[in-house]
Formats: structure tokens, sequence, C-alpha cells
């Protein structure tokens, strides 16, 4: 029989998901952080070019980082609440997981 998650008690699982977003929150600063630095180098470097590069570099930089810290952050939160070991395994020998 698979192990019941500590995201199943509600307690638990809102502490877990408020470290996840204070985690978002600080990756949304670091962001925008990251995101005016390098508008500025590139308006240093180049002057104005055209408000559809500095949009579309916006964009890019502030997508790439955030979706990289929202699905990091959902990895942490599943592998360190236990949630990942609360699964049937198909392909162990009893057909769970034995360990």
């Amino acid at each position: 029989m698979p192990q019941p998650s500590r995201l199943d008690d509600p307690l638990y699982a809102s502490i877990a998901w408020s470290h996840y977003w204070r985690l978002m929150r600080g990756m949304a600063l670091f962001t925008l952080i990251c995101t005016a630095a390098t508008l500025s180098v590139l308006y240093y470097l180049h002057g104005w070019v055209s408000i559809h590069l500095y949009i579309a570099t916006a964009a890019g930089i502030a997508f790439a980082l955030m979706l990289t810290a929202a699905l990091m952050g959902l990895v942490f939160l599943s592998s360190g609440t236990g949630h990942d070991e609360s699964i049937d395994d198909p392909f162990s020998p009893n057909g769970y997981d034995d360990e």
C-alpha cells in the first residue's frame, strides 16, 4: 500500500504551500532585478533601438526565470513533503513500493 502524503494534512499543506509562495515572491523580485539590469546594459550598449526589442527581452527573461522557479519549486515541494513516495509503483515486484 502506498503511504499517505503529508500534503493530505490541511495544516501541513498550508505551511508547505506558504513556503512555495514565499519562494515565488522572492524569485519575482530576483526576476525584476535581473530584467532591469539586462535592459539597462542593453540600453547602455546599443541605445534606443526599438520598443519591441525591450519588450521581447523583458518578457523572455521574465518568462524563463519564473517558469524555471515555478517548476523547481514544485519539485522541491513534492520531494520535501513526501508526496513522491505516496504513489503506487507498478514496476515493483509486489505492485507497490516495498522499501
